[in-house]
Formats: structure tokens, C-alpha cells, sequence
């Protein structure tokens, strides 16, 4: 099982999931996680949120066909298993799709700067830390690391 979000992250622990994948002859079960703005809560309070639950779970389907495209040209992914766009908070969606002590969850692992750290919880810790079965966190590649750096030194 494998964390997609689209970043590059995320595409670059999707792609080397893939690979480990073919060569042990393993299912490939890609999992993108969502929930409204606000969280569930914020939906839940604000009756009118209701009527755009359906486009926010479009654009999420949409996030993973995207992907899935970018990293296998497009939706097979020659593998078997199934792509899923499930609603919930990341973290417990992925521990509690990957729940089986003989599946491998697999999470990217980005930098992320300090103020990112404070707002938005670390998926890949959360995982860590609550997942029945083995995580392997996948760094970025040095692709990420390289734009990272000439988007800072140009801001």
C-alpha cells in the first residue's frame, strides 16, 4: 500500500513502491486519502459544505488519476491491486487500510520547513507511530531536494 498526494514526494515513493513491487510479485494498492477543508467537523457544522462533498471527492479521484499518469502513463499500473480514493484523515486512513501485519505501507517523506511542521502533522509519523505493519519512508529524490533549493535562493 502505497500514500499518493501528488506531490513529488509522493510520485517518487510511488514509483520505487512499483518497482519493489514487480520484483517480489507484490499487489500494488495506491491510497489517496481526503477530506474537506476544515476537516469533517467544519462539513459537518456547516450544512451548506454538504453540497460540495461530491466535487471535493472529484478532484481528489482526479489528483490520483494524475498520478498514477505521471508515473505509469496512465491509469494500469501493470499491477495487481487497486488504485482508492478514500475519505478521512491521511494517517488513519493509511493504518487502517494497511491494517494486516504482512502489508507493507509505504509513505513519502518529505522536508518540510518549520512553520509546515507546526500546521499540518507529519502523515509519514503518524504512520510510524500507530501503523500493525512495517513503514518505509521514502526520502525525496534529489530532483526535489535541487528545486527546493533554486526556489529558495530565487525568493
Amino acid at each position: 500500500m502505497v500514500a499518493v498526494r501528488g506531490s513529488l514526494g509522493s510520485l517518487t515513493a510511488l514509483g520505487r513502491t512499483a518497482e519493489k513491487a514487480k520484483q517480489r510479485q507484490a499487489e500494488l494498492w495506491p491510497v489517496l486519502a481526503w477530506e474537506p477543508p476544515g476537516g469533517d467537523q467544519a462539513a459537518r457544522r456547516f450544512p451548506a459544505a454538504a453540497a460540495v462533498v461530491p466535487e471535493w471527492e472529484r478532484l481528489a479521484r482526479e489528483r490520483l488519476v494524475g498520478a498514477l499518469c505521471e508515473v505509469f502513463g496512465g491509469m494500469d499500473t501493470g499491477l495487481p491491486g487497486q488504485a482508492l480514493v478514500v475519505r478521512g484523515a491521511p494517517g488513519s486512513v493509511l493504518v487502517r487500510m494497511a491494517g494486516r501485519k504482512d502489508d507493507i505501507l509505504v509513505v513519502g517523506n518529505g522536508r518540510r520547513g518549520r512553520v509546515h511542521r507546526a500546521l499540518s502533522p507529519s502523515v509519514g509519523r503518524y504512520c510510524l507511530a500507530h501503523a500493525p505493519c512495517p513503514v518505509l519512508a521514502v526520502p525525496p529524490s534529489p530532483l526535489h531536494a535541487a528545486l527546493a533549493s533554486t526556489h529558495r535562493r530565487n525568493t
